[in-house]
């Protein structure tokens, strides 16, 4: 079907692109179907900025960003939040 519209001409050439990734998770079971995951790692942080109602400054805001990346991060590869702390200020944080 011919498209009609400039940005749908742009979107087909977009899907074009992208369609051999969009189902990868057909052909390797290591990918997962769903965001759930990133889903799950962000709701805490959408909670505190809604139940604080928000942040005061970009500092602030940043500050809480990197704080549950170190965090995070640290816990998906089994550390406690107080290791990856110290490591990153001992300036030997590391994924893995």
């Amino acid at each position: 079907m011919p498209v009609a519209h400039p940005a749908g001409r742009v979107l087909l050439k977009q899907i074009k692109a992208w369609r051999g990734k969009f189902f990868v998770f057909l052909t390797n079971r290591d990918v997962p179907a769903t965001n759930n995951i990133s889903e799950r790692e962000i709701r805490p942080s959408v909670v505190f900025r809604k139940v604080t109602n928000g942040f005061r400054s970009d500092w602030g805001a940043q500050i809480h960003a990197g704080y549950r990346s170190v965090t995070g991060t640290a816990r998906l590869s089994g550390k406690s939040a107080l290791v990856a702390i110290r490591e990153l200020v001992d300036g030997s944080f590391a994924v893995g």
